[in-house]
């Protein structure tokens, strides 16, 4: 990720292979936290593809790095 945007990761947000991408539909890789509280999940594509928009909006960008449950 090469943005300035909010980063964090708590230990109670993980993915599982439920998780889509509200896109696509693929695997999510990403969870934004809107400032309202909403969620979306993205894969890597729509991420990067969104960003930017994301991080105007004041989301908080969480990249789990643990394995999928």
């Amino acid at each position: 990720m090469t943005t300035t945007a909010t980063s964090a990761t708590s230990a109670t947000t993980t993915l599982t292979a439920a998780n889509r991408c509200d896109r696509c539909s693929a695997a999510a890789k990403v969870i934004a936290v809107l400032p309202s509280g909403s969620e979306l999940h993205f894969c890597r594509h729509h991420f990067t593809e969104h960003e930017a928009g994301l991080v105007k909006l004041g989301a908080t960008i969480s990249e789990p790095t643990a394995e999928l449950v």
